[in-house]
């Protein structure tokens, strides 16, 4: 019998309903059909894991790295009526409070001391001290996806939501977020002052696109505003108190239903992925590493052509591996045909930073690298490529040993030479320009670990 490339496992991939970072990408929650689980985001661990009977959760959503988590039910069976927001207190592993709504919960976002609460067409904050208090609440446009994002930087004020017309963003500004809890011995280094106000009145609105929004992100700042539409093609960088457009990238030219957009925490660059399984990387400087752009990008100014030939691309990707190859000689599943089917493409992607793994590097440099939770349960630890020094041919192999079976092989793999080849070291000009002008693998986001999160490690 010819197997060909297709891995045996006996272990069905665990149905994860939802998967969320905390503001500072240190952990990250996942709801299940078991109940809901706390893990350490790199390196990867299972910090605590609650099993819940009687219903199911759409969405756990941390508050940092308190013990104070916002629990959602959903799904065919919820465990709580999907117009409630449960707050758990995870270290007594009790409910300690509840809000409760006329109406389905669309969409949550939190910060130290403030929560805000998506509904249909309007968005309520409250002020989360001793006792729960409402604060505003502001009307918006038909919003079934819940859209909102809360900046969470210590002195940070800024709240986006969808605006009341389609397409438009409206920003508030609520009192500045308070820094974290001083851990440890008093820093050496004197504490930073909180940013002056803006001599200008920050502007409210922002006609961000002509169609439905898809996503909301801001930094932590709350500098920097990222918007997608329905259209899934463009993504568009705000600056979110004069309002002007700062940058305007292209995710691709079909359309594509955007699941995320994340910032780096610097600001430098950000991230997208999509129902295409892909995560593309943009650069926000003008300095060091550039994105890509088309060959007829500089006759624009002088030439009445198309707007796409000024559009700027991703200049680092990586593909999320299908695992829809892995066979099983086990027994059939005995999932039935009705039940929720599992989404193997759809992550959740976020910024943290880990040693660099450049040899170049001495001593305990750090350097950013991304995250990638999918909701099949694989954890991929990514880092971008690293210009000047980039191997030719990244393998699998130099990825740390996983907890379950090797990492599924990425969907562009780099193509292998052949043996009459020049070597590394010798290769012609012509060969290198070659490679320079294709730019593939130069593109790709280099696979660093690769880990299973879930079933596999005692949890589901």
């Amino acid at each position: 019998m010819n197997l060909g490339r297709h891995s045996i496992t006996a272990t069905s991939p665990i149905h994860i309903f939802d998967a969320r970072f905390d503001p500072d990408c240190q952990i990250f929650t996942t709801s299940t059909p078991a109940g809901f689980a706390v893990y350490r985001t790199s390196p990867l661990k299972l910090l605590r894991k609650r099993e819940l009977s009687g219903g199911t959760l759409t969405a756990v959503v941390p508050l940092h790295t308190s013990n104070l988590l916002f629990l959602l039910g959903g799904g065919r069976s919820p465990l709580y009526p999907p117009n409630k927001v449960v707050f758990w207190d995870d270290d007594l592993e009790i409910e300690v409070a509840e809000l409760e709504f006329r109406e389905r919960v669309r969409g949550l976002a939190c910060r130290r001391g403030w929560l805000a609460v998506a509904l249909r067409r309007r968005v309520v904050v409250f002020r989360i001290e001793k006792q729960v208090t409402r604060f505003g609440e502001w009307d918006t446009c038909d919003n079934p996806k819940g859209l909102l994002a809360m900046a969470s930087a210590a002195h940070a004020t800024l709240l986006a939501i969808a605006g009341r017309q389609l397409g438009h963003v409206q920003l508030i500004h609520l009192p500045p977020c308070a820094p974290p809890a001083p851990t440890g011995p008093p820093p050496s280094s004197p504490s930073r002052k909180p940013p002056q106000t803006p001599t200008k009145h920050p502007v409210s609105i922002i006609a961000a696109h002509t169609t439905a929004l898809t996503t909301l992100s801001v930094p932590p700042s709350g500098h920097l505003l990222a918007t997608t539409s329905s259209r899934g093609t463009l993504v568009r960088v705000w600056n979110s108190l004069s309002g002007k457009l700062v940058r305007e990238f292209r995710r691709g030219t079909d359309k594509a239903d955007i699941y995320g957009v994340a910032f780096r925490p610097d600001e430098r660059e950000l991230c997208v992925w999509s129902d295409k399984g892909t995560v593309h990387v943009f650069t926000l400087v003008a300095s060091g590493t550039s994105n890509r752009q088309s060959a007829f990008s500089p006759l624009t100014p002088f030439l009445p052509l198309p707007k796409y030939f000024e559009s700027e691309w991703s200049y680092a990707q990586y593909r999320i591996p299908v695992q829809s190859s892995h066979i099983t000689l086990s027994a059939p599943s005995s999932r039935s045909p009705t039940a929720d089917v599992l989404d193997e493409e759809r992550c959740v992607v976020g910024w943290i930073e880990a040693p660099s793994p450049s040899i170049s590097d001495h001593g305990n440099t750090t350097e950013y690298q991304l995250i990638a939770l999918t909701y099949a349960g694989g954890w991929y630890r990514l880092s971008l490529p690293n210009q000047g020094n980039l191997p030719t041919h990244v393998s699998t192999s130099s990825a740390s040993i996983p907890i379950s079976g090797s990492p599924p092989r990425s969907g562009s793999m780099a193509r292998p030479r052949t043996s009459s080849g020049p070597s590394v070291l010798g290769r012609d000009k012509g060969k290198e320009k070659e490679q320079e002008k294709e730019g593939k693998e130069s593109r790709e986001c280099v696979l660093q670990e690769f880990r299973r999160f879930g079933r596999w490690d005692g949890w589901g």
